[in-house]
């Protein structure tokens, strides 16, 4: 049995979809799993030993003609067939790879039953809401494997022993004359500040004071980021310069992971370096808003060293600004709290 799992989006979402691949290989030990992604999450998806073969949406939905759509498209639904798979489950369906499916006969194709696509090009619609839903996105996402006779309720404890991650050698590029260096004696830890947009953020002021209270002969300190979020940050950056290492756009996503696996821990928002660390047990501490859908309940790290902060507050005015102050009201004091009371991984 040949099975495609499809989700192009970030690599957050990505990292919270691999325990359907354990699930199905627990499930089917025979099965062939591949993973259709974005070129940019393939390292992580490579790094899922449950998963054989990475497909590369990007790559196959190229239009090499500029003047025609339509040649993309036939690329996409050349390379469906050449699969020959059984089915395919669009853990969060695009429309372009929804009807490239259907073009390409793959017999089974499992959608969520509330895009109207999903109707014309998908045979195994399941209604699985999402926004309003109080579960989690990795338990939401297994909800799509009941058409195989795949029917537990997997909690939330159950679900990390099935991301199936393996740390890569740990043979990193040095950018200078010890830098960028894990130190033995310390915690090591991982601060990203930033989100690229995909969650609210707790704001620099709190990780400076957070810098402030974790004792530099205890911890040693990174930060990183996209060399974009880096130049947002230089003037932060500049102010902690004798406290932390400036990771910022110096690693590709391989060797961000291979870094996150040499580290104890790391302090984010709902990001995607969050999720990483957390599904390789690391010392993953998210930081959140008080708001349906980005709470946690739905988007909390998933690990067995893994913990979130937010506010005890149902706050309206989250749904209604973007500048709402509710994650930012989260003490970097609680922060250190925690850190303090951890050991190196």
């Amino acid at each position: 049995m040949k099975i495609i799992l499809s989700r192009t989006d970030s690599i957050g979402d990505v990292v919270l979809s691999l325990p359907m691949a354990g699930v199905l290989r627990q499930q089917f030990p025979g099965c062939h799993i591949v993973f259709l992604g974005r070129k940019y999450t393939r390292p992580i998806i490579e790094a899922c030993r449950f998963v054989n073969e990475f497909l590369d949406w990007d790559e196959i939905s190229a239009t090499r003609d500029p003047s025609s759509v339509l040649s993309g498209q036939a690329s996409a639904i050349r390379h469906l067939q050449s699969l020959q798979a059984d089915m395919i489950v669009h853990v969060f369906p695009v429309k372009a790879i929804c009807r490239a499916a259907k073009q390409a006969g793959i017999p089974i194709r499992i959608a969520t039953s509330n895009r109207f696509y999903t109707w014309f090009y998908c045979n195994r619609l399941l209604r699985v809401p999402r926004k309003n839903s109080g579960l989690h996105e990795a338990q939401l996402n297994l909800k799509l494997l009941k058409p195989l006779g795949i029917t537990k309720a997997f909690s939330t404890e159950e679900i990390p022993e099935f991301y199936g991650l393996t740390a890569p050698s740990p043979t990193l590029p040095q950018t200078g004359e010890g830098e960028n260096a894990p130190l033995p004696d310390k915690f090591n830890l991982i601060l990203h500040p930033k989100s690229k947009g995909s969650a609210r953020e707790w704001g620099l002021e709190n990780f400076s004071r957070l810098i402030g209270l974790l004792p530099p002969e205890k911890f040693n300190l990174f930060v990183s980021g996209t060399a974009e979020e880096g130049n947002m940050m230089r003037d932060f950056l500049n102010m902690h310069q004798e406290r932390v290492q400036d990771l910022t756009g110096k690693l590709s996503l391989s060797e961000f992971i291979q870094f996150i696996c040499s580290c104890d821990g790391i302090v984010a928002a709902s990001t995607g370096p969050l999720h990483i660390a957390a599904a390789f047990g690391k010392h993953a501490i998210g930081l959140y808003a008080p708001m349906r859908p980005i709470f946690p309940q739905r988007w909390a790290p998933l690990g067995k060293n893994a913990r979130f902060l937010v506010l005890d507050k149902n706050c309206q005015a989250c749904r209604k600004t973007e500048n709402c102050e509710c994650i930012r009201q989260i003490r970097a004091e609680d922060v250190a709290e925690i850190l303090f009371s951890l050991r190196p991984c």
